[in-house]
């Protein structure tokens, strides 16, 4: 059994003091045990949503492990305690879990994006990593599906004997689809959000240094300006105020604590 971890609220979501290692520790034990569920990486953007959405707060803080994806969310959790805490970041967590799955001989699936971003990507990781088995791939259409095309993709993921599916829907709608096929689906589910264009090629990422920077936002922002300015513009200041109101509180409330013993 991995190490026991320590959920940490931040706003209104509790993240998990994790690793890359534990983490996929964690899938591995999953998979072993035949359990079904889910993982999601929060950056602010999950987070924020979260706060504004009941309904969406309930799917992440059900999920099975939710990791600190983000630099801010990194900061926050040290701030609030976990002084060595690092970051799982989404895509680097696929790697790290193909590593593992082609070591072990743990199958995945790949569910979401385009077919064109289906064929790089298995191309891609197969470079990568000669032994992974991939057990299946598909691209769900853009709009909300019907009753029976979930059930026919869960049938058919369940089919193919994958035990971990990467989902690339983006947020929110992959935490939903996950949530929906938690005890349906007899796999382990992880959000990557989108890792499916970074590993084929198709968008990107950012330097490392920008990333450990914690302005990654910035880059992606400079990419995609039209798709991604409320999500930086207007979450992003929210999020600070909401963080400093939160780490005053807890000041406040340990001074109360030792001023009452």
């Amino acid at each position: 059994m991995s190490q026991l971890i320590k959920k940490i609220p931040i706003i209104a979501t509790f993240i998990d003091n994790t690793s890359y290692q534990d983490a996929c520790d964690r899938i591995e034990e999953w998979v072993a045990q035949k359990t079904s569920c889910y993982v999601v990486a929060a950056n602010v953007h999950v987070v924020m949503m979260s706060y504004w959405q009941k309904s969406y707060r309930k799917i992440l803080n059900q999920a099975a492990l939710v990791t600190p994806d983000g630099m801010p969310l990194v900061w926050a959790m040290r701030l609030l305690g976990i002084k060595q805490q690092t970051r799982v970041y989404g895509p680097d967590l696929m790697l790290a879990w193909c590593d593992r799955a082609a070591q072990k001989n743990i199958p995945i699936y790949l569910y979401g994006g385009t077919n064109e971003t289906l064929a790089k990507l298995q191309i891609n990781l197969k470079e990568q990593f000669p032994n992974l088995v991939i057990a299946g791939v598909h691209s769900p259409p853009f709009r909300e599906l019907t009753k029976t095309e979930e059930v026919e993709n869960r049938q058919r993921i369940q089919a193919s004997g994958a035990k971990v599916v990467f989902v690339g829907l983006g947020c929110p709608k992959q935490e939903q689809w996950m949530a929906r096929q938690k005890n349906q689906l007899a796999a382990v589910m992880i959000g990557v959000g989108a890792a499916f264009r970074f590993h084929s090629g198709e968008v990107s990422q950012a330097p490392r240094w920008v990333m450990k920077l914690g302005l990654e936002w910035l880059y992606r922002f400079g990419c995609e300006p039209q798709r991604l300015w409320q999500r930086y513009l207007i979450n992003n200041p929210l999020f600070i105020g909401l963080l400093l109101w939160q780490l005053g509180s807890t000041f406040w409330q340990e001074r109360m604590n030792i001023s009452n013993q």
